[in-house]
């Protein structure tokens, strides 16, 4: 039984024809840097904007918790043998709040402070989520890049089997070989586009925008790390206590919980502030009609009154008080397990971001070098009949692989970095040279 043949002319026009759609859609797009990018997501990214309303609405709150107490129109008036001789009236009456009105507007500041740190800390995941999405997409056109190299090399040892076949020096079994080799490679090509049109489409997302694509085709190597705001991998890392303490000092999100502990506080001390009693102040007009006196004259004058009101006898808030110094409670707990989940999580990234640099470096300086060589050799090596076709397609396979991973560990460098800031919420972070 022969072996079936892949029909690789029709794969190879329908690539070329998936290549010559994508450059058509990716021309319409329009490159940006990731700084670039970075500023673009702030100005328009739909949550953020969102999230930023919410400091105007904790900003009035504020002035709403200021307020005064409205007055109310009071007045009498008397009907029938009940009206001779007494007074009817008109005047208003103004409740006042006693030790509530200062506490509740602190609450509402705290509040403030709190929201503007949810929006100061949901601006830095944007930007970190950005660059984390910026280097996905680099990544994917990376990959892709690298299997359209191989995807033309196998193209070339294609043609190499065909001449060399017909010419009788080699095997039909080479050309089969070859094109097996080349049909999995197309499979690939196909799925890496996918990949990119999904990091673009997730990198537009943040952005809100559909139209941008990332300023680089490949991820960055040696120098040109600072193009992507991360530090040379020869660069170490500061001690991981060194680091911490600036984590402690710096993490927003400890700041927030914080923050919330004081609204909780302040919380409290409102609910406990239910229990004074507040009182009410009024004056006004009041006047008997002459005809309803026995003396023949108007009767008139103006009176003063006076309340006390919400006196706690039949209710002191004692459970709404309970609850508040439970909440107290609980908003200290969460800021522990906060403080103990983000020193976990530090170490993680910690652990994460060594063995990326570590495994970059030996990338560099072993595997990259020596896996270009032997395949150049390789491929001279088959050419010129040295060698057969499936070691040529065995150390193809090997190249690549090591070329993928080497893609992989750079696309780890880039986001292990990335989550070390995350962890550490300093931007500015700088690594020892």
């Amino acid at each position: 039984m022969q072996p079936t043949v892949l029909p690789i002319q029709k794969s190879v026009d329908s690539q070329d024809a998936l290549k010559a759609n994508t450059s058509k859609e990716i021309s319409t797009y329009e490159k940006i840097s990731l700084p670039d990018s970075v500023s673009y997501a702030l100005s328009h990214n739909l949550d953020i904007k969102g999230n930023r309303l919410n400091v105007d609405i904790a900003r009035n709150s504020v002035k709403a918790a200021n307020r005064l107490r409205n007055p109310s129109i009071l007045s009498f008036l008397n009907v029938g043998k009940a009206a001779t001789d007494n007074p009817n009236s008109i005047g208003m009456i103004f409740p006042i709040d006693i030790a509530k009105r200062g506490v509740r507007k602190n609450l509402a500041k705290s509040k403030l402070e709190l929201t503007k740190g949810d929006v100061a800390l949901a601006e830095l995941n944007l930007r970190l989520d950005v660059r984390q999405a910026y280097v996905d997409l680099v990544a994917a056109k990376s990959t892709l890049k690298i299997l359209n190299g191989q995807r033309q090399l196998v193209s070339e040892l294609l043609d190499i089997a065909q001449k060399k076949y017909d010419a009788g020096a080699v095997p039909q079994m080479d050309v089969i070989h070859a094109k097996m080799t080349l049909n999995q490679l197309l499979i690939q090509v196909n799925s890496a586009n996918t990949e990119v049109y999904v990091a673009r489409y997730n990198f537009n997302r943040l952005l809100n925008s559909q139209n941008y694509d990332s300023l680089e085709d490949y991820l960055p190597e040696q120098k040109e790390f600072i193009s992507l705001l991360t530090p040379k991998p020869v660069e170490k890392m500061p001690d991981f206590n060194e680091l911490l303490n600036i984590a402690i000092q710096t993490r927003l999100d400890l700041k927030n919980a914080q923050k919330d502990i004081d609204v909780a506080q302040k919380n409290l001390t409102v609910t406990i502030r239910q229990r004074v009693p507040d009182i009410e102040l009024g004056g006004g007009y009041m006047f008997v009609p002459q005809q309803m006196a026995t003396s023949n004259s108007l009767a008139q004058g103006a009176y003063v009154a006076g309340n006390i009101t919400n006196i706690p006898l039949l209710y002191q808030y004692s459970p709404e008080i309970k609850n508040a110094k439970i909440q107290v409670d609980q908003k200290q707990l969460a800021y522990n397990s906060l403080k103990n989940q983000a020193m976990m999580n530090l170490h993680s990234a910690y652990d994460e971001f060594n063995t990326a640099q570590d495994n970059l470096n030996y990338y560099d300086d072993v595997l990259l070098s020596e896996s270009g060589q032997f395949l150049n050799m390789a491929k001279r090596s088959y050419e010129v009949g040295k060698s057969n076709i499936t070691d040529f397609v065995f150390i193809q396979q090997s190249y690549k692989a090591i070329m993928m991973g080497y893609t992989m560990a750079l696309a780890n460098y880039y986001n292990s970095w990335i989550n070390v800031l995350r962890e550490v919420n300093d931007e500015e972070l700088k690594l020892h040279g």
